[in-house]
């Protein structure tokens, strides 16, 4: 399924770099492949692609767009079983959990697909007499796209489909983590009749790869999903040519127990929001606030929990390595420090070393509590199966703690209280709340981002999509009387 080298597609074509990088298996460590090192030649070649191949999508209809799309949707389909191995082997996850992520993709593009019936505009009402008024939406030209690997092919539907039926065409930057799904992506978006140019997949780093992407003046829509550090950078870089953003950053995301809790229900949600998909989630709960009267009892059944997860790649694993070395590193060092300024480990904390794990980038799930509010481990966003937990007095220090963060993506509260579930809604700083569930779960049709350093503000998916990747622009015309 997977080629031993990975290339760009541009243009409708395969294309290589000049030279390649590496892949490694997250679950063995073991070579997996090679993929194309794109520079700025190869990014110049794509938006050229793009630019050339957007008129005439952009001409199409909405409708017949949209029916395009829905064509690659049931291309997506046909090859859910081979996109989901794809992922499974890239990531580490199992066959099982990427094949829900590819069912997430689906969903995303056939919601998509169906604005192609929906790209609505308002009929505006005018203080002239005879003066009749309305909006349209029309495409920004070339879309520049930056994906995580973390749901690789969930993050491309996220962004391409919409991108798309907005009348743009596209160049996907492929994570470097994730080359073989973005490449698969493309070739099912041909093999279904989308036009060559309209998506243009590009392989490399970030710096060689992305960075060109951003300066390129043509590109007039940028949407990345990543660090924070990055997206500042992105928006310095293209903001000074007024180049639309959306951003989808980092998160310090809070779930907050309180003492009237279902805590069965919470602690397999808490579980669920810190360490599925090996934490490698915006939005995963790496903080927890639990109120006094309930900590200890919800502490030692979170570790109880935690203890008993099953890592691996199989379809009865819980969840698998996280998708690099350098990750695996950066996690375990911030561990250490943590641990010298008095973190209490209550379980994990290391790299797996039994024969089954000792390969690839396996951490044990982590619990650790007696961390400062203040401290790294409270602030910096690791993007791994860690979470903290923070003991509070009442609910009013818990919803002032969940809002001492720089972040804010989302945040989730279990209570059975319904005063308190709307006051948190309402307070907390997050664009995403949940209440008596996970911190985690967007669908198709709903809002996604955050506040602060989580975002610039924007939403994707759902409808406010269509809000980053289209124009809307004003037409009125006046009746003359006298002609009537």
């Amino acid at each position: 399924m997977i080629p031993s080298v990975i290339p760009n597609w541009i243009g409708g074509e395969e294309r290589g770099a000049a030279g390649t990088l590496d892949k490694f298996a997250p679950h063995d460590g073991s070579r997996l492949c090679a993929f194309a090192r794109s520079g700025a030649g190869e990014v110049e070649a794509a938006v050229a692609a793009a630019a050339a191949a957007q008129p005439a999508w952009a001409d199409l209809t909405p409708v017949r767009r949209g029916q395009i799309l829905a064509d690659v949707v049931a291309a997506l389909k046909a090859a859910r079983e081979d996109m989901a191995r794809v992922v499974a082997v890239e990531t580490g996850k199992s066959q099982k959990d990427a094949l829900g992520e590819v069912g997430g993709a689906i969903l995303q593009g056939e919601f998509f697909a169906g604005e192609g019936m929906r790209l609505y505009g308002r009929s505006l009402t005018s203080g002239m007499p005879g003066k009749y008024s309305h909006t349209i939406r029309q495409p920004r030209g070339v879309a520049g796209l930056i994906v995580p690997a973390n749901t690789p092919i969930a993050n491309i539907a996220w962004k391409v489909f919409p991108a798309l039926i907005c009348g743009n065409a596209a160049v996907l930057k492929a994570s470097e983590d994730a080359p073989a799904t973005a490449w698969l992506f493309a070739r099912l978006a041909k093999e279904a009749g989308l036009p060559d140019g309209v998506l243009n997949v590009v392989q490399g780093t970030g710096l060689e790869a992305g960075g060109p992407l951003v300066e390129d003046g043509r590109v007039s829509v940028i949407s990345f999903t990543g660090s924070t550090a990055v997206g500042r950078w992105i928006a310095e870089r293209a903001g000074h040519r007024l180049a639309r953003i959306s951003l989808e950053l980092g998160g310090k995301n809070p779930l907050v127990v309180c003492d009237d809790a279902d805590l069965d229900n919470a602690v397999r949600w808490a579980a669920l929001s810190a360490f599925s998909n090996a934490g490698q989630r915006c939005a995963a709960a790496s903080r927890i606030i639990v109120m006094d009267a309930v900590y200890d009892a919800f502490r030692d059944r979170l570790v109880e929990r935690a203890r008993a997860l099953r890592l691996g790649i199989g379809d009865g694993d819980d969840f698998g390595p996280v998708i690099n070395a350098r990750q695996l590193a950066n996690i375990l060092a911030t561990i250490e420090r943590a641990k010298a300024a008095g973190a209490n480990v209550l379980t994990g904390g290391e790299r797996l070393e039994d024969a089954a794990h000792a390969q690839g980038y396996y951490i044990a799930p982590t619990v650790i509590d007696g961390v400062d509010p203040g401290a790294e481990l409270s602030c910096a966003e690791l993007f791994g199966p860690v979470t903290v937990l923070y003991r509070v007095k009442d609910f009013h220090e818990a919803v002032a703690l969940a809002n001492a963060t720089e972040y804010g993506l989302t945040a989730a509260i279990h209570t059975r209280n319904v005063d308190r579930a709307m006051h948190f809604g309402q307070k907390v700083r997050a664009g995403v709340v949940n209440v008596n569930i996970g911190t985690y779960g967007s669908e198709p049709h709903m809002p996604f981002g955050g506040f602060g350093a989580s975002g610039n503000g924007t939403r994707e998916p759902g409808t406010e999509a269509l809000d980053v990747y289209s124009e809307v622009k004003n037409i009125s015309f006046v009746v003359d009387p006298g002609r009537l």
